[in-house]
């Protein structure tokens, strides 16, 4: 296994570098995708770059496309460098560096599997957000007609790339929010299996979170919708699949 770290970023740029330095800790090379930054954060990243030259690459986006868009720019780059895998983790600072190994352990010990991130929250978590989060598990239970992906909305994750490119290269996914949730869907559904990690998340430690109330949330209702369509088309093999499980 060859892996690295993407790393998707906007307007991040007091709180990348210290994930970027721990990330790097742990020996794991890192795509950083800057996703339409303003100049200051940009560079940010420019100065990372070129502190590190045989650790980072920096992948530029001409403008926003949001964090879906970074994270298929980022993974098709990673791909495109000779990884096997690439180890998803947020900007802001919000996830727990120190699971890391174990992450790329359980990647190793089952190659073909994506370990997705099961959050263990504190208490900065915003209650709305929190229990909002709900709403998506049942959609995503529906839509895979299983329990087998505990939160589809972590952005803490393991991919094989090889499976991952492939679909989004044939799929059209959705470029913001609604990636993270869209991705796993489809890939389960291609058969892919999911290995749930419980891992601890605080959140951002700037402050700063671009989640969209009004707009993502429609875009993630969106996208339940299209795939609750895709499940209906795909109902036979998934409920074939339970039987032969």
């Amino acid at each position: 296994m060859k892996a690295c770290a993407v790393i998707p970023v906007y307007n991040h740029g007091e709180a990348v570098g210290a994930v970027v330095q721990a990330v790097r800790a742990h020996g794991l090379p890192c795509v950083l995708v800057d996703d339409g930054s303003e100049p200051g954060c940009a560079r940010v990243l420019d100065a990372l770059a070129a502190a590190d030259t045989d650790g980072l690459t920096l992948v530029r986006l001409p403008r926003n496309e949001g964090k879906g868009g970074a994270m298929m720019a980022g993974l098709r780059a990673a791909k495109a460098a000779g990884f096997s895998h690439a180890l998803q983790i947020d900007a802001d600072g919000q996830h727990d560096t120190s699971d890391i190994p174990r992450f790329l352990a359980l990647a190793a010990g089952a190659p073909d599997t994506l370990i997705c991130g099961t959050p263990v929250y504190d208490a900065s978590v915003p209650k709305g957000r929190l229990y909002g989060r709900y709403a998506t598990h049942v959609w995503v239970w529906i839509n895979t007609l299983s329990f087998a992906i505990r939160d589809s909305m972590c952005g803490f994750r393991v991919y094989p790339l090889t499976p991952t490119v492939a679909l989004i290269d044939a799929v059209r996914i959705g470029k913001r929010m609604d990636f993270d949730v869209e991705v796993l869907v489809r890939l389960f559904w291609r058969g892919m299996v999911i290995h749930n990690q419980p891992t601890r998340v605080r959140y951002p430690t700037d402050g700063i979170s671009h989640f969209d109330v009004l707009w993502d949330n429609v875009r993630i209702s969106g996208m339940h919708a299209r795939l609750f369509f895709g499940m209906l088309a795909r109902l036979p093999l998934l409920l074939w699949n339970k039987v032969k499980a």
